[in-house]
Order: C-alpha cells, then sequence, then structure tokens
C-alpha cells in the first residue's frame, strides 16, 4: 500500500504525468484482493489501473516507464494507464472504457472453463460501471453458464464528482448480483484484513466449482477523479475522509499487535521510496518509441 500511495505521488509530481487516475485512499482494495490470487488467477481492471498493477506484481519500473510513455514500458509505451497489460504478472490488462473489461473477462473466464485450466478471473471496476449494461449481461451469462469468476466492485462512492447514491438504484450494490443467484456480498474497502478475507473466502467458492460470485468493496477516494479534475468536496468533509487511511489503519493495527514499531516502518519507508526513485530513473533513462513503432502491435 505504501508503494502504491508513494508511487503514485511520485508520479503526479512529475510535468510530464499526463492523464491518471490515481488510488490514494483505495490501496486496501487492491492489495487486500491481489494477496489472495494466486499465479494462474488472471486481473483485470477498469482505467484506475495503476495500483491494482502494482498490487498484482507488475514492476514498478516498467510501469512508470509505461505510463511516461517510454518504450521499456510493459506494453512499449503505447497503452499507458488506460490500456496496460502485463500478463506474465497475472494482470490481463485494463481497459479505459468505463465497464469496458468486464465482458472481456467473460470470455477470459469462458476460455478458462473450455480448457479446463486453473485460476479464477477477476474483474475490479469501480461503482461507474453500474450504469453500463455490459455488467447486467454479464452477471447473466457468467451465472447461467458457471464461469469461474469474480465481480469485485471498488464502490469510492463517486462517478467522476457525482455520488452514487444520485444514480443507482440498488442498496447496497452487491444486491444486483443477488438476482443472478450468486453469492454476494459488501465488505468494508478501507481496512486491509477485511477485504482480503472477503476476497479468499469468495475466491475459495469459485475454485471449488461454486461458480461466479460478487463483492462490493466500500472505499474512499482521497483525491479528484483524475490528475485534470477539479475537487468539489469540501475541505472538512475531505479531512473526515482521509481520517480513515487505509495505510494508518493497518499500521497502528501492527504497532498494536507488536509487530510494527517506528524504526521497521521507517525502514519499510525508505525501501518504497527507493524502489520509486529507481522506477523513476529508469523511466527517465528510457528512450520515447521511435516513429516506425507505430504500427506494431496493432490489431
Amino acid at each position: 500500500m505504501m508503494l502504491i500511495r508513494r508511487f503514485e505521488e511520485a508520479l503526479a509530481r512529475r510535468p510530464d504525468h499526463g492523464f491518471q487516475l490515481l488510488s490514494s485512499g483505495e490501496e486496501a482494495v487492491a492489495v487486500g484482493l491481489c494477496s489472495a490470487l494466486t499465479a494462474e488467477d488472471e486481473l483485470l481492471t477498469g482505467g484506475r489501473s495503476i495500483g491494482p498493477a502494482l498490487a498484482r506484481g507488475v514492476d514498478p519500473g516498467r510501469l512508470m516507464a509505461e505510463l511516461l510513455g517510454r518504450s521499456t514500458g510493459t506494453n512499449s509505451g503505447k497503452g499507458g494507464r488506460g490500456h496496460l497489460a502485463d500478463r506474465t504478472s497475472g494482470f490481463f490488462g485494463a481497459h479505459a472504457v468505463v465497464g469496458g473489461n468486464i465482458s472481456i473477462a467473460a470470455g477470459v473466464a469462458l476460455a478458462h472453463q473450455t480448457r479446463s485450466e486453473p485460476g479464477v478471473v477477476v474483474v475490479l471496476f469501480g461503482d461507474g460501471a453500474f450504469g453500463a449494461g455490459a455488467l447486467h449481461e454479464t452477471l447473466n451469462i457468467a451465472a447461467t453458464w458457471r464461469l469461474p469468476m469474480l465481480f469485485a466492485c471498488n464502490n469510492n462512492q463517486l462517478s467522476v464528482s457525482t455520488a452514487r447514491d444520485v444514480v443507482l438504484a440498488p442498496r447496497p450494490l452487491s444486491s444486483l448480483a443477488l438476482a443472478y443467484g450468486m453469492p454476494s456480498h459488501t465488505v468494508d474497502g478501507m481496512t486491509l484484513d477485511t477485504v482480503t478475507a472477503a476476497a479468499q473466502e469468495a475466491l475459495d467458492g469459485i475454485r471449488a466449482g461454486g461458480g461466479p460470485a460478487f463483492l462490493e468493496f466500500e472505499s474512499l477516494r482521497f483525491a479528484s477523479h483524475s490528475t485534470n479534475a477539479r475537487e468539489t468536496r469540501p475541505a472538512a468533509a475531505l479531512a473526515v475522509i482521509r481520517a480513515r487511511c487505509p495505510i494508518q489503519q493497518f499500521a497502528t493495527a501492527l504497532t498494536d499487535q507488536g509487530v510494527l514499531d517506528a524504526d521497521a516502518r521507517a525502514q519499510l519507508e525508505h525501501e518504497v521510496d527507493a524502489r520509486v526513485a529507481a522506477a523513476v530513473a529508469f523511466a527517465d533513462a528510457s528512450p520515447f518509441p521511435t516513429p516506425d513503432e507505430a504500427l506494431t502491435d496493432v490489431w
């Protein structure tokens, strides 16, 4: 979680950061979910992909290079945040279109099922995807065919700046999946242990042949929707939200358990800062793609 936070902060400080969707405040969802995955599992995400990619094990240097459009990036600098992929890490890919990866994830799950391959396909999307017909259609087909698939909604309460209560009827959002007969739960997305336990339980059921499942993680976004979006929430509300920092919560819990002390935390922060600095240095030392590469890897 610290790596995700520091990595994104370093990226946002750069004048060439480009259009990014960051995960500050939502790190527990990415880390808790990915900690329950195995090497055979596939993760697909929406456009807010940086945190989940790091949590899944994508190399920070190659990720930073991709985000800055360098040829050493995971997708040769052509995919960026919106179409990031690294299958060697089990990160099947991101999709910039809201709800765009949900039906694709069902296709990946169907491939696993047809080939009798191990592994669960997990698709992580935001609450904004509830307005996309593809979600409803994919829930239906996944339930009908009992696909090995976990639907994971990271509900950060906002579609850009519109509160989800204003535009989404289901209460809670996870209740939508009940209509399709699949296990469905809403859990606190700000507490790492809670996310991990819920993800592990859902994945265990899917691996045992129980068919698809649905999890809603209720999280809080600490910053505006994107690096070029205006923050519309009042300062007092943001202060309350940021007081629930998942990193601080987990650090406090570990300290109370006698697992983490001040020296150990300082060492962790030093190691994270070093990894981020190395990632930035790697990206800065990498060339941009040459013009003759414009049409390679295009299908």
